[in-house]
């Protein structure tokens, strides 16, 4: 009997211990950005894909309450109005609007962006935030592995075909939100088609190629390249990664163990917000804290050649 009661207390202990380090991380995240927002992105705009949940949803708030318009690029108009719905319950800052975007569909990603260059006269940020992980197998209208179209090649037309827009802007800037998982891809360049055994590691890794290359293009173009791994986040992007039945199980814990939503926004909110045109090209981690660019991104050749492979399976020419 005295062994149980030791153990329920350890628990009870260990549970208190983590909750009050949970409060204390989303207090401190709370009070840092209550103290920077004013209007630091006053007449900015900015493009958030996948910004109806999670990280993006946080950015987007984050953004507004500064003042900044922010362009909702997402799939689904119903949780879109909600989460717009939600960020206007807390701000009444800044303008946000919703956009229709599939990254599964280059039609749809061209129709996207065609709206965009009609009716807005500059860009000043683009956040590529969407992206599936652990997918059930499934190809796309485009007959690519979901993955890859989604994390990587939607990203690269979407990104290439709002370049001119991002030009006009005195400041521009392209974030994209990676994943450290990246270290443990290895893209098949010869099979976009086929199923993966590490899909997500994989399309980010593909990411992180055209991230490296792009911003090696837009030297001296005034558009600034930044990519971002947010670390372990508790959002919907797990959603596939195990059976609905165990959330009763999976919930707590990730509550527990996981970075918030809000946590998880900071760093990209930093690289929106930074004076950081001149360090272009840069990897960075959850907090905004420049690191090391992993061995395995370190190749140019195979830069160039995952954009050639990009180039011509989204028909960008």
């Amino acid at each position: 009997m005295s062994v149980c009661k030791y153990a329920t207390a350890g628990c009870v202990i260990t549970i208190s211990i983590m909750l009050l380090r949970k409060f204390s991380r989303a207090y401190r995240v709370y009070k840092r950005a209550m103290t920077i927002a004013g209007k630091e992105m006053l007449n900015k705009t900015v493009i958030i894909t996948g910004a109806n949940c999670g990280i993006g949803k946080a950015t987007a708030l984050e953004l507004a309450k500064r003042h900044a318009r922010v362009i909702l690029a997402c799939r689904d108009k119903e949780k879109a109005n909600s989460a717009i719905s939600d960020i206007r319950r807390i701000t009444s800052s800044g303008e946000v609007v919703f956009r229709h975007l599939d990254l599964e569909s280059f039609r749809s990603i061209r129709d996207f962006c065609c709206e965009v260059i009609e009716n807005e006269t500059k860009l000043d940020i683009l956040i590529n935030n969407a992206a599936v992980m652990n997918h059930p197998y499934k190809k796309t209208e485009d007959n690519l592995e979901i993955h890859m179209s989604v994390n990587h090649f939607g990203n690269f037309l979407l990104t290439n075909l709002l370049l001119d827009l991002l030009k006009k802007s005195s400041a521009g800037r392209i974030i994209f939100v990676s994943s450290a998982l990246h270290k443990y891809g290895k893209v098949n360049m010869e099979d976009f088609q086929g199923q993966q055994k590490k899909p997500y590691a994989n399309s980010k890794l593909a990411n992180v190629y055209f991230a490296r290359e792009l911003a090696h293009r837009l030297k001296g173009t005034g558009v600034a390249v930044h990519t971002l791994h947010p670390g372990m986040v508790n959002t919907e992007l797990s959603r596939y990664s195990y059976a609905p039945v165990l959330n009763i199980i999976v919930n707590p814990l990730k509550y527990l163990l996981l970075s918030s939503a809000e946590e998880g926004s900071q760093g990209i909110v930093h690289l929106a917000m930074a004076n950081l045109q001149s360090d272009t090209g840069k990897y960075y981690g959850r907090t905004g804290e420049e690191e090391e660019w992993p061995e395995i991104s370190s190749d140019r050749a195979i830069w160039k050649k995952m954009w050639e492979i990009s180039e011509k399976l989204t028909n960008l020419q």
